[in-house]
């Protein structure tokens, strides 16, 4: 396996690969900036708190292993717990515990935080059409497909 350090011997300056992650990194900043502006002006909440939730919201009976909300976010249980407080303290969601194992904690997500993160979709889904505007579906689903590759198949 190459090291990552160093440079392979045929890599050119400026590679396709290197260049589509240049741009997903610029295209994800801009990206996280207007969805937080207007997430934020709407709602009351960041993009990174929308995706919280959501990942509550999709999950079976609305709750995850903080653990488990830790990977599909790609963040350390110690970033999920900080994310978690905020919300916890709005009542966007709750904490529950295993009865058969008390070391498992669960963050579920509350009616509120459910009936916000609906709401919330649309303005997520009226930005990213705005951003996107309108590419074929063979071009969302080829992107997103190397998006998961890179992500980690999420």
């Amino acid at each position: 396996m190459t090291d990552v350090n160093e440079p392979a011997p045929d890599a050119p300056l400026e590679s396709p690969t290197s260049e589509f992650c240049l741009r997903m990194g610029r295209a994800w900043a801009a990206l996280s900036r207007r969805l937080d502006s207007s997430l934020g002006s709407l709602h009351g909440i960041s993009f990174a708190d929308y995706q919280l939730l959501l990942s509550l919201q999709r999950a079976p009976g609305g709750r995850l292993r903080r653990v488990d909300l830790a990977e599909k976010l790609g963040l350390t249980a110690s970033g999920v717990t900080r994310s978690l407080l905020p919300l916890e303290k709005i009542g966007l969601v709750g904490r529950q515990s295993d009865p058969r194992d008390a070391r498992v904690g669960y963050a579920i997500i509350t009616p509120t935080g459910g009936e916000l993160v609906t709401n919330a979709s649309v303005v997520v889904h009226n930005v990213s059409r705005m951003l996107l505007g309108a590419p074929s579906r063979e071009q969302i689903e080829s992107t997103s497909n190397l998006l998961a590759q890179l992500g980690g198949g999420q």
